[in-house]
């Protein structure tokens, strides 16, 4: 018999008795090996999709703010926007439902100044709608000062325009209401038309 042939056997042998081997460790500790292999399975697989999520998630590393959350005003950008220190990151806030003159248009600097009269070097309140943050990464916000709703006051005195950025829709019906009312009053920017483009939806 050639050498090769023998070479063969043995491995054939070989393969066999581990094959019987295997199949004794299986019946006896397939059980165990199960679990504990699901279980190490399971936790590689859970670090690995919170790590993913980490990783791709575009807010991983924005303040999350929930509607109790409250910071100092630490600028006033314009009539809509502020800088809010929340958790020691000084972050944009743009204001819900609402819409003030442009730097280059009519009205800013008198809108701009009506908001920071409400809000300048003081402890905001925050409240989200159903979007959180908007395609600049601002954080979309109800500002409170105190019980004082900032976004309505800024309506009702005539400084903003009410606008609809769908699907943020909440105090959307109230605030029309308080528009027209100051349109009607001439109050704020409206004498200067900088509101009259007829629409309230974007």
């Amino acid at each position: 018999m050639s050498t090769r042939l023998w070479i063969w056997l043995l491995v054939a042998a070989l393969i066999a008795g581990c094959g019987a081997l295997t199949a004794e460790i299986s019946r006896d500790l397939a059980p165990q090996i199960s679990t504990d292999v699901a279980i190490q399975v399971g936790t590689a697989v859970a670090e690995l999709s919170a790590a993913d999520t980490q990783a791709t998630s575009p807010l991983a590393d924005a303040p999350q703010v929930s509607s109790d959350e409250t910071g100092l005003v630490t600028r006033v950008v314009d009539g809509d926007t502020i800088d809010v220190m929340l958790n020691g990151v000084n972050t944009r806030i743009r204001y819900l439902q609402m819409n003030t003159p442009e730097r280059d248009h009519p009205c800013f600097d008198a809108s701009s100044k009506a908001n920071a009269d409400l809000v300048a070097g003081k402890t905001v309140r925050l409240v989200p709608d159903k979007e959180l943050v908007d395609r600049y990464d601002r954080l979309l916000r109800f500002v409170y000062v105190d019980d004082v709703l900032a976004n309505r006051v800024l309506v009702e005195q005539g400084w903003a325009e009410v606008v609809l950025y769908p699907p943020n829709d909440l105090h959307y019906d109230e605030f029309v209401q308080l528009e027209k009312a100051a349109a009607a009053a001439g109050l704020g920017c409206h004498p200067s038309g900088v509101f009259a483009d007829g629409s309230m939806t974007r």
